[in-house]
């Protein structure tokens, strides 16, 4: 008897810790980009993309992420000079990102005695990325990159078992060819194909994103304690 109440136990114990605290969801948005081609945030270029993410409720307030992210990138010249406008680059990339990180959430939202459906919340963590699509480059790069992934979002809960959540993320590269250009001058362009070096790439996703949230299997506990 004793090794069953022994297993029945464990098997609690390690429901409660994996269970209870984990997510496991998908998400949709766009991935948009700013750099040597388009210098701010413009709706027009956003493209398709989509998530697969996991959370690990630390606690209450805080949780530890993980992100599989992927989608289209694409921009076209904006000129903000004459040699822009003689440039008249364009480029057209897929990027697919896996992330981790940790969300700090402001409001006391999972409190059982305070019914509170809701929070805003930060991230942020790390990110590797990689992208296809560039076939000529200008320069001799890696196509896997790092990236600082942060941003917030407003998280609502649907019910006990599923959480929605609307969430605007920048990923600041250490990378200029997202747009394929950089310090590069190409005398048959007549020099007109360059970038500012030391302006590295960002590019961002807004989506949405649901999740199921795992809950324990509760224990049974002594009435005449």
């Amino acid at each position: 008897m004793l090794k069953y109440l022994i297993g029945a136990a464990f098997f609690c114990i390690a429901t409660t810790v994996v269970a209870q605290r984990s997510e496991l969801g998908f998400g949709i948005g766009t991935f948009n980009y700013t750099g040597d081609l388009v210098r701010n945030y413009n709706f027009k270029y956003s493209r398709p993309a989509a998530t697969v993410i996991y959370r690990s409720n630390i606690n209450k307030i805080v949780s530890f992420r993980a992100a599989l992210t992927g989608g289209k990138i694409e921009a076209s010249e904006k000129p903000i000079d004459v040699f822009a406008a003689q440039r008249n680059a364009s480029f057209d990339i897929f990027l697919l990102e896996g992330s981790m990180g940790i969300e700090y959430h402001f409001l006391n939202w999972k409190d059982g005695k305070v019914p509170m459906r809701f929070t805003p919340y930060l991230f942020g963590g790390l990110a590797l990325f990689g992208i296809s699509g560039n076939d000529t480059k200008p320069a001799e790069y890696s196509n896997v990159q790092m990236a600082v992934p942060f941003g917030g979002g407003f998280k609502y809960i649907v019910n006990p078992r599923w959480y929605v959540a609307l969430e605007f993320g920048v990923r600041k590269t250490f990378f200029d060819y997202l747009d394929n250009v950089s310090d590069f001058k190409d005398q048959a362009q007549k020099n007109y194909r360059y970038g500012n070096p030391n302006d590295t790439d960002t590019y961002y996703f807004l989506g949405i994103t649901l999740t199921r949230t795992f809950y324990d299997i509760p224990c049974p506990t002594n009435p005449y304690k």
